[in-house]
């Protein structure tokens, strides 16, 4: 992990100008957020997956589709609903009576891009069918394995918990999102630009494009070559064990954590054309990566804070106590 990268440095600025390509077209869909776009960009190149959690009608599906399409590959989408069963997920073995044999039909899962709509509306049940794909890249119907399409990830967007009609994401699921990010509201400018643009077309329907096929592929090798110091690895294991040793965190950031943490960095590092990694790449995706996946103690919830915002607080307070080690 720690040898020096093969990355020439021409071809990470390359790969920078790609990504700014990138994030200009899903702008065009979602006004007014370059960074959330950047950071679920981010994500795909590190072959993770993404939860965007916000209120209903900001945008969250539409920026799932947006990146789906701007990225290339083939995509998929899910609406979760209480009746949602597995099978419609992963698939299943269906009776073929002229070949009097069983036959695999692949589910919605199958597909380069996922895009999981309201995950937290399905039955714990139809959410646990999700694991093993999102780990492992594969799906296992009737004790037969079927490799899903590489790259793969899902993009997942819940609605807070304390609305009608959701159930909790259970922490082993929570824990293989790589990264957990907001929409929030549209300031007054982007509000008023997305009255005039989609009030005359919807504009998912012009976006092309930017990566030719296998493109993403090749962006993702690209950042897990990317360089990363042996201090930063340090500076990554102490903001991890940070977070379990908190008074107010219950258990902490797991070592898949620790490695998707430094996944994500090295994305975003070649993300702004650098062929190494920062621990301010690490600091900015602190939030973001651990929040998460934290279980706090009963002592650290406050009603008129939430836990969502007092994970990222506690996460905050981390990565600020957490001295930068010395190259």
């Amino acid at each position: 992990m720690t040898d020096r990268t093969t990355i020439d440095p021409r071809a990470a600025d390359e790969v920078r100008q790609v990504a700014e390509r990138v994030v200009a077209a899903v702008a065009t869909v979602i006004d007014g957020k370059d960074f959330v776009i950047r950071s679920a960009l981010a994500v795909m190149l590190a072959g993770g997956h993404l939860l965007i959690e916000d209120v209903p009608g900001v945008g969250k599906t539409m920026l799932a589709k947006a990146l789906a399409r701007a990225t290339g590959g083939s995509i998929s989408r899910i609406q979760f609903t209480p009746d949602l069963l597995p099978s419609d997920v992963t698939g299943s073995s269906i009776y073929d009576r002229a070949a009097s044999r069983f036959e695999f039909k692949p589910g919605a899962v199958f597909a380069n891009v996922v895009i999981g709509d309201e995950i937290n509306r399905a039955s714990p049940k139809t959410q646990a069918a999700l694991l093993e794909c999102m780990e492992e890249g594969q799906v296992t119907v009737d004790g037969t394995s079927w490799p899903l399409p590489d790259p793969f990830t899902v993009v997942a967007t819940q609605n807070p918990v304390d609305m009608e009609g959701t159930y909790v994401l259970p922490e082993a699921q929570r824990d293989r999102f790589m990264a957990r990010i907001s929409m929030g509201y549209p300031d007054e400018r982007a509000e008023r630009e997305m009255l005039r643009s989609h009030g005359r077309e919807d504009p998912i329907d012009r976006l092309q494009s930017v990566l030719p096929p296998g493109g993403l592929a090749d962006l993702a090798t690209a950042a897990r070559n990317v360089y990363v110091s042996a201090a930063v690895e340090t500076y990554v294991l102490r903001v991890i064990g940070g977070t379990r040793g908190h008074s107010e965190v219950r258990l902490g950031a797991s070592p898949r954590a620790s490695l998707q943490m430094l996944r994500a960095a090295k994305a975003t590092a070649l993300l702004d054309g650098r062929d190494f990694v920062l621990p301010d790449d690490v600091d900015a995706l602190a939030v973001d990566v651990l929040a998460h996946r934290l279980i706090l103690r009963r002592t650290a919830l406050d009603v008129r804070e939430g836990q969502a915002a007092a994970s990222a607080r506690i996460v905050r307070q981390v990565v600020a106590a957490t001295p930068v080690p010395l190259q």
